[in-house]
């Protein structure tokens, strides 16, 4: 799957809105700069998330946009269909299991397509723009873990031949 440009832009845009989901509207402007990214690429990008009702937008002073649901309400595979179509990087479902059903020399192949993309499919519906802007959960320190023994490499041997 190849997410385009403006897929990214857009995905980029809804996590400033999903950290700043319970302030209120939020600028294109104010998007644009914070993210480095074009404004009138940004706002083009908007509308369709606005036609879409992913996002809402408020007119006035204070106005902008902001998140219509919660941002764990808001899928990645939602978005990325929305900008970029389908989500299958080997075609769709139903196509793929067609060729497993009628071609029997390459079954196992397209089988293989059919799982990466149930597999990418599967990712993109269970995270979230909430997952994306959580705080990142805290490892356990470094020096509280085991240290692993360690061969050095040209210490390895391999078992000699004899004939």
């Amino acid at each position: 799957m190849k997410i385009s440009q403006k897929g990214i832009y857009a995905l980029q845009a809804l996590m400033v809105l999903a950290r700043r989901y319970e302030q209120g509207a939020i600028k294109i402007r104010e998007i644009a700069y914070g993210e480095d990214l074009p404004e009138k690429f940004l706002e083009l990008i908007l509308l369709e998330l606005k036609n879409a009702r992913i996002v809402d937008s408020v007119r006035g002073v204070n106005g902008g946009f902001l998140l219509r649901r919660p941002p764990a309400q808001i899928r990645l595979s939602e978005v990325i269909r929305l900008i970029d179509g389908p989500l299958a990087p080997f075609g769709d479902a139903g196509h793929l299991r067609a060729l497993i059903a009628r071609d029997d020399n390459h079954r196992v192949l397209y089988q293989i397509f059919l799982d990466v993309r149930d597999a990418a499919a599967q990712i993109l519906e269970n995270t979230t723009l909430a997952d994306l802007v959580a705080p990142p959960k805290s490892k356990a320190r470094s020096g509280s873990r085991k240290k692993r023994k360690t061969t050095p490499v040209g210490a390895i041997s391999m078992p000699s031949k004899t004939s």
